[in-house]
């Protein structure tokens, strides 16, 4: 008797965003608020990252979608100004932990190039396209009726458009003036009360930015010829210096032609020279090298060289006043990859160590995986064996970018994040408390030697990044970590503390092989299981000589893995250490086809692995192969489908010409830039052309597939054959045989996700996840080969007729390994009691039970083998099998088994001989009292099953979607119960209640628009998942309400109340003659009473969402009126203070200015008038 529970409570109805890590995708600005110390980014795609000291991160997204032109802080205020390329500026409130828009301006006639927001003022000044300049209230977002047009800044007889605004500046001196700068070289400094120009500049070369000396008596403009001029305000007919700083003389007498410098900056200090920090001005003869920033500091010039081309960068200053000495300290530096600042208190100019995690795309992420609920013991060891290889040489100064508060939450747990990258590094990053921060680098290249250069045809089939990660599999609790990389094998890593001295042990298979070398029954009568000889014997602890031009005249490989393991000792440092690889082998000049399926358990010992020929379990304790057969031979007797016997292949030639090379398909002809952009240039599509001319090569050819078939063949009982199959199948010239593992990053292709073309995006999608060309048994071919409709139609009625003979041997073609899990199960019906079995799903709908003998001693375990023998058990789902899982009667999760972690180099203690520590979770153990069985969770890309073992009645069933298909699923814990977690193609994310798969949540998160998506997506314990939303950011998301009503505490504050710096006194007699800049109050000369109002057809003023998003949760009941309270408290009680220190400042200067009075008064009370 079985008793079912779920708390249906545990998820969500609303999918979140929690947050998210990485350096933000395609930077295009950068803002610093001097007072609170907190950094903000903007990005093309509209979105806005805003940092602040570790743990303080908050990521925001324009809905437009447009991208940030210019960021302005409120500075000390909690406020930020977004200039978009829609011309639209927006307002958010930083003063929550989530923050929101306030208000938006939407331009309609002009387009805008540049703002800049004074100090302390709410007026903001923004230059348009057409020269124009125009003010807006920040506080009401409403536009002035004060417009200074282009043809009254300029004078009457200019006859040519000055250009765009790109500078605009108020004086140190006096902020009644305005310098404006235009594109075309033309300066103008506008006086705002008088409504006029002081003076124009009319110079040759166009202007790209200006920087003032905080004196107010002259400034710097950079220009496109590579020069930078002075400008005096007592004679600005010319400028008094003009410099070239990387501009030679050459011997003709001429300059040499320099780049553009995009941006200066010129800041001063009290006790050494000024600092001119500017980007590029480099010769164009110097070809190659990279972007530059010179610090120009007195008589030094300093060169730094970039990794990346300079997008924006910005000295960081002690004061926020700019009539003040500024006294720089550092500059940040925003690249297209990277974020770095500058140390410019030291000599030598070094890098602060960056304690965000920006580095994640230092080589294109392939693969992701995420485990919440680690053991608490893993993160501090990991960290420890990390930090040894740290980089060194950084400043010894703290990070400043220090603002904000963030605290541990008191809801957290150990998380940690995988990521497998295109080098063939893997990186373990620790993810807990919503932060990311690196803990540990793995490098799987040091298994292998170099790579030599390929001769002739053979350059052909070199992989670019051979070593790319395509796969993981951990174990956290025995410490096991297994990668599978693109050249088809597999390295099985176990953790030591110690170093030490080993030699890897290499296990080469043979999955690939033709029909007419398969072996028969009467070649292996004893045990079918085991390949003792023939054909599919894989070798072990060999290496073949040959190499990749030594196979054959052409270059051909034969009998060869695709790289060579290292064959000698090796010293490996302590953390994860090679122990075995398992590599596929190239047969008669073919790769060997991508490895789709993983799993591998510690408690067994035991590796398994399939690809789209079949399937091979490894004993990684004895080093043996126990199991390497094709996928059709693993039915036996009970094949659900009808097969034919193989055509002979037409070509073989053919197929060798495509070659393996994985990444290389998504990159373009230039690497380099490939590499750069991280976009990927193929179609998914098919070439209609070259699958014309396939047609047209026999008259008896398949007009679907491309299958050489006669006309009159019959269905005739399948016979033993090898796992490769006919290699020819549906693709035009040009296309590989396969699609290997390819950068997630690289992959930016759009999908049709629709109804009427859900045939077309499942096809595209499969053959990009599983690497194979792959059919699930719902896809039927017709005549037609392009009606998709028709198509759609036959897959949703799920018929499995295949009387076909082109079906039929499409199908016997393109049935692959998609999922594999090991567990306490029961192999057959008749079976009393759970034994080790290994679940295998195929890409047809096919589950497939194989049930495992192993020996329980220790010692026998290592010297008696174990007996695999595949019981012919088989069930039947709709899709690709995605995801097994075990539950118990009363619907808990059933852990697999596994060792207790061991360290292998640690010093033997005699009185405490090693053995293995083995945790088993049987379904039998807490049952007496329920009956005997246990429940398995199915999950293929279109339905559930929960299948009642040893019976194998199904229970409960659930069609998940008709119109698309499922892309992840996991069974996952969320709030002491489990679910199964499903994303669909579509971008809806659903859960399930288990074992009843009833539906509990279904959200349209986001569309998928790219394999990036789809590659990376995962789930995890919790009720979290994550995926990279970007080449270089993972966004983490959670569907849990318990984790929604947590992250509130667990987000950090962007603003906290700090007193905003006092201006230094600047004395009587400087402050008296050195002009009225206090007296400027320009809420009287931009104000509706003076200015009047704008035009309402030029900006269009838009309300933000009630702007306080965080204050929507809190705002129902009284804990929403005490927050909405006690915050406008803090509000009152802080302009209080600032109204007292104001009244204070007015008192002492009212003082000061009485005594200098009384002084004077009394030192010429005695003289005659003609004494003056």
């Amino acid at each position: 008797m079985f008793f079912f529970y779920f708390n249906q409570s545990i998820v969500s109805c609303l999918s979140l965003q929690t947050v998210r890590h990485g350096f933000p995708y395609q930077p295009t600005a950068l803002a610093f608020d001097p007072v609170q110390k907190i950094l903000a980014i903007g990005s093309r795609t509209g979105g806005i990252r805003i940092l602040g000291r570790p743990g303080v991160d908050c990521y925001c997204q324009h809905e437009s979608g447009a991208a940030v032109l210019q960021l302005q802080f409120l500075i000390n205020e909690g406020a930020l100004v977004t200039a978009c390329a829609d011309d639209t500026l927006h307002l958010w409130n930083l003063r929550q932990r989530r923050p929101a828009v306030l208000h938006s301006l939407k331009f309609n006639r002009e387009r805008i190039t540049f703002c800049h927001l004074p100090f302390q003022s709410k007026w903001l000044y923004v230059g348009t396209e057409r020269g124009n300049t125009h003010i807006v209230n920040i506080e009401s977002f409403i536009l002035s009726g004060y417009v200074i047009m282009w043809n009254k800044a300029i004078e009457l007889s200019t006859k040519t458009h000055p250009g765009p605004v790109v500078h605009l500046s108020d004086s140190p001196k006096d902020e009644g003036k305005l310098l404006i700068g235009f594109e075309s070289g033309t300066i103008v400094q506008w006086d705002l009360r008088g409504k006029k120009a002081d003076f124009r500049i009319y110079y040759d070369e166009a202007i790209h930015s200006v920087g003032w000396h905080h004196e107010g008596k002259q400034f710097m403009c950079s220009h496109s010829d590579g020069s930078l001029s002075m400008w005096n305000l007592r004679n600005t007919t010319r400028p008094f210096q003009v410099t070239f700083p990387h501009g030679k003389i050459q011997k003709d007498g001429r300059k040499e032609s320099c780049k553009p410098i995009l941006k200066v900056e010129y800041k001063t200090t009290r006790n050494s020279e000024p600092f001119v920090i500017f980007s590029g001005g480099l010769s164009y003869d110097k070809a190659g090298r990279r972007p530059t920033l010179t610090i120009m500091h007195g008589k030094a010039i300093t060169v730094l060289e970039m990794d990346y081309p300079i997008v924006e960068f910005m000295a960081l200053c002690e004061t926020p006043y700019n009539n003040e000495v500024q006294e720089p300290y550092a500059v940040v530096v925003l690249l297209e990859k990277d974020l770095i600042v500058v140390d410019l208190t030291q000599s030598n100019f070094p890098v602060f160590e960056n304690p965000y995690p920006m580095d994640i795309h230092e080589s294109p992420v392939t693969c992701t995986a995420y485990f919440a609920d680690c053991p608490p013991d893993i993160i501090p060891i990991l960290y420890s064996i990390g930090a040894k290889h740290k980089k060194t040489g950084y400043s010894q100064k703290e990070w400043p970018v220090a603002g904000g508060l963030w605290t541990l939450g008191s809801h957290t747990y150990p998380e940690i994040i995988v990521t497998g990258h295109a080098d063939g590094s893997i990186k373990f990053w620790d993810a807990s408390a919503i932060t990311l921060q690196m803990l540990y680098k793995l490098k799987t290249s040091k298994a292998f030697e170099k790579p030599k250069p390929a001769e002739g045809r053979a350059a052909e089939l070199v992989e670019e990044d051979p070593f790319a990660v395509q796969m993981v599999s951990w174990c956290p609790q025995s410490r096991i970590f297994c990668v599978v990389g693109i050249s088809a094998h597999i390295i099985l890593y176990r953790f030591s503390k110690y170093d030490a001295n080993t030699q890897i042990v290499s296990l080469e298979v043979r999955l690939q092989c033709e029909a007419e070398d398969a072996i028969s029954p009467s070649e292996n009568e004893n045990n079918p299981c085991f390949s003792e000889s023939g054909s599919q014997s894989p070798q072990t602890h060999h290496q073949h000589p040959a190499s990749p031009g030594s196979g054959t005249p052409e270059g051909n490989k034969d009998s060869t893995p695709c790289i060579k393991v290292k064959d000698r000792m090796v010293r490996v440092p302590p953390g994860y250490q090679a122990e075995l690889v398992i590599q596929l082998l190239w047969i008669d000049g073919e790769p060997p086809q991508q490895i789709t399926s993983l799993d591998i358990n510690s408690a067994y010992g035991l590796l398994a692995f399939g690809n789209c020929n079949g399937l091979a379990v490894v004993d990684y304790l004895q080093k043996t192969i126990l199991l390497c057969m094709s996928t059709l031979d693993l039915y036996g007797a009970a094949d659900p489908y009808q097969r034919l016997t193989r055509s002979p292949r037409r070509n073989r030639q053919s197929t060798s010409e495509f070659c393996m090379r994985g990444l290389s398909n998504f990159y373009s002809d230039s690497k380099k830039r490939i590499r750069t952009s991280y976009q990927s240039l193929t179609e998914l599509s098919d070439n209609q052309q070259s699958i014309d001319m396939e047609r047209s090569k026999s008259p008896t050819s398949d007009h679907v597939n491309g299958h050489c078939t006669s006309p009159t063949s019959q269905p005739k009982p399948r016979v033993p054959m090898g796992p490769e199959g006919p290699r020819l199948t549906r693709r035009g010239a040009g296309r590989p045989p396969f699609r290997k593992a390819q950068s997630a990053a690289c992959m930016e292709i759009s999908l049709p996700v629709s109804h009427t073309e859900g045939y077309a995006s499942r096809r595209a999608m499969l053959q990009q996840l599983h690497g194979v060309s792959m059919y699930s048994h719902d896809e039927h071919h017709t005549t037609a080969p392009y009606c998709w409709s028709e198509r759609e139609s036959r897959e949703n009625s799920f018929s499995r007729s295949r009387s076909s003979s082109v079906s039929s041997i499409d199908r016997d073609t393109k049935e692959a390994i998609t999922t594999l899990q090991f567990g306490e199960s029961f192999g057959r019906k008749s079976d009393a009691l759970p034994t080790p079995c290994l679940w295998v799903g195929t890409s047809l709908g096919v589950v497939l039970l194989i049930p495992m003998s192993i020996p329980t001693d220790d010692e026998e375990r290592l010297e008696e083998p174990v007996t695999i023998g595949p019981s012919g058990t088989a069930l039947m789902l709709k899709g690709s099998v995605l995801h097994f899982s075990f539950l118990d009667c009363m619907g808990a999760l059933i852990q697999s088994p596994h060792e207790v972690w061991r360290d292998v180099n640690a010093p033997e203690d005699p009185d405490r001989p090693r053995r293995r520590k083995l945790v088993h979770f049987s379904p039998s153990s807490s049952q007496d009292n329920y009956g005997e069985g246990h429940l398995a969770v199915v999950c293929s890309e279109r339905q559930a099953k929960v299948i009642l073992m040893p019976s194998q009645s199904c229970l409960f069933v659930h069609n998940i979607t008709e119109s698309s298909f499922v892309l992840r699923a996991d069974v996952v814990s969320v709030c002491n119960s489990v679910c199964l977690a499903c994303f669909c193609a579509n971008g809806h994310i659903m859960t399930l209640s288990l074992p009843s798969l009833r539906p509990l949540m279904d959200v349209n998160y986001l569309p998928l628009t790219d394999m990036r998506i789809a590659r990376t997506f995962c789930f995890t314990n919790g009720g979290q998942a994550l995926y990279l939303s970007s080449p270089t950011e993972v966004q983490r998301i959670t569907y849990s309400q318990e984790m929604c009503d947590n992250l509130q505490e667990m987000l950090g504050e962007l603003f906290t109340p700090i007193e905003t710096p006092e201006a230094q006194n600047r004395g009587f007699l400087k402050g008296f003659f050195g002009g009225n800049s206090h007296n400027f109050d320009r809420e009287e000369l931009f104000g509706e009473a003076s200015a009047g109002k704008a035009s309402r057809s030029l900006a269009q003023h838009i309300p933000g969402q009630a702007g306080m998003e965080g204050m929507k949760v809190a705002a129902s009941g009284v804990v929403g009126d005490l927050a909405r309270a006690r915050i406008a408290l803090d509000e009152r009680g802080q302009r209080l203070g600032e109204l007292e220190d104001r009244t204070a400042l007015m008192m002492t200067s009212a003082e000061t200015f009485s005594k200098h009075a009384h002084e004077l008064m009394l030192k010429c009370k005695d003289k005659k008038w003609y004494q003056f």
